[in-house]
């Protein structure tokens, strides 16, 4: 993307679950104190889109049903509890003393909830689930643009001819496919923290703090940050799958597949625990120091993905194309990702949250790794394999797609 004049950018919108607030943590904040039954419909419903059963429009409504007969006081005092993600408010500040308007825009939140957040950080625009209350009590019925599946471009089209802006003057921050309508031609497509869709239709992909959207409008050079103590700690994790296969040899795939099963039940009790505000000992101290400031505030999944991903592949594939390919994986993901963090100049084009200089140096780790279990040709082939799966931008999980597809292009050729 060109660099931007400091006048060039006069609006930015953000979409507000996973960018501005954890992902929906709304609505799991909200079926808790409904109680268990609503919770578990509304989490049925939450699947059900997210695997594309229903659409948009319909689970919206039927998940805002559930809430007939709670006040609105008691809604904005579940959403007052939701936190805020780190440099949000720092971020709006900034946008605001160079003179850009924000707005903000959700599929999930009622209107009455958003506009409180827009007047809390200082944003101007607002827009969220018209919900329909009856009093000062919500009947369980929604309306609006946003919940339509084109509502929110017509809602930036709105906000776009109030403010006299063209399209090149607006940038859209989004996490998911949800979001895509708002990515009209012309405006500038940042992906925070993005889904496979959003990763292959933005200018650009940032992680972390928000305040990495700010050189875009002001104009001057990003400045790159080192990885942090929780980056190492995660990568360290991650490397560590590598002596699974090394446990294997020793102690048998069926005793090692059984710990990491339990590792995973453990890990995942712990994670709904502290969502409930409780402890695991151990693990969630664990999860707390190698979790991103973004992955804190909610159930942080990449562990599970890296576990099953890993048992998984010592199920379907034998040794040495199991070893091999969770090796390739183990060490070339965690590499590639401290070197693209430290040395990443050049994004790859068709995924541009991984860089050519990270993914190399994943694919010479991986190829290490992969040699102390097959024939150097053999781990040729298993580095790129796994390099290929992980520079292309698709619906499954890196921590599952990997390790899986190795060991499946390990076991075609062995």
């Amino acid at each position: 993307m060109t660099t931007n004049t400091r006048s060039s950018i006069r609006l930015v919108v953000f979409d507000v679950e996973g960018v501005l607030i954890p992902k929906n943590r709304f609505l799991f904040e909200t079926g808790k104190d409904l109680g268990f039954r609503k919770l578990l419909r509304i989490l049925v419903i939450g699947f059900m889109y997210q695997a594309g059963l229903v659409q948009l429009e319909i689970a919206l409504k039927l998940i805002f049903s559930n809430m007939q007969g709670m006040s609105r006081e008691d809604v904005l005092k579940i959403f007052q509890k939701i936190p805020v993600m780190p440099k949000v408010q720092d971020t709006v500040t900034r946008l605001e003393e160079q003179g850009v308007k924000t707005a903000l825009i959700s599929s999930g939140i009622p209107d009455f909830a958003v506009q409180e957040l827009a007047r809390s950080l200082g944003a101007d625009y607002a827009f969220g689930v018209e919900v329909e209350l009856g009093g000062d009590v919500l009947t369980g019925k929604i309306s609006g643009d946003a919940i339509k599946k084109e509502g929110k471009a017509d809602i930036l089209s709105s906000i776009l001819a109030a403010e006299n802006v063209k399209p090149n003057e607006c940038i859209v921050i989004a996490d998911d496919r949800n979001n895509l309508s708002m990515f009209v031609p012309g405006v500038r497509r940042i992906g925070y923290n993005p889904d496979f869709l959003i990763r292959a239709k933005a200018d650009k992909i940032i992680s972390g703090k928000l305040t990495k959207i700010l050189p875009m409008v002001e104009g001057v050079p990003a400045h790159r940050e080192l990885p942090s103590s929780r980056d190492v700690l995660r990568e360290v994790i991650h490397a560590s799958g590598f002596f699974i296969p090394v446990l294997c040899i020793f102690f048998g795939k069926l005793p090692i597949a059984l710990m990491i099963f339990a590792v995973i039940g453990f890990y995942f009790a712990s994670e709904l625990l502290r969502l409930f505000r409780k402890n695991l000992p151990v693990i969630s101290d664990i999860t707390r120091l190698a979790a991103s400031q973004i992955e804190i505030y909610d159930f942080v999944t990449a562990p599970l993905y890296f576990g099953f991903g890993i048992l998984l592949t010592l199920i379907f594939f034998n040794p040495p194309a199991s070893h091999a390919a969770i090796g390739c994986f183990a060490l070339g993901d965690s590499t590639a990702s401290i070197f693209g963090g430290l040395f990443g100049r050049t994004p790859l084009p068709i995924n541009k949250i991984k860089t050519l200089e990270g993914s190399l140096a994943g694919f010479f780790f991986a190829f290490l790794a992969g040699a102390v279990f097959v024939s150097p040709f053999l781990a040729l082939a298993g580095a790129a394999a796994a390099m290929l799966f992980e520079w292309l931008p698709l619906p499954v999980n890196d921590n599952i797609l990997i390790p899986l597809c190795t060991g499946f292009v390990l076991t075609l050729i062995i």
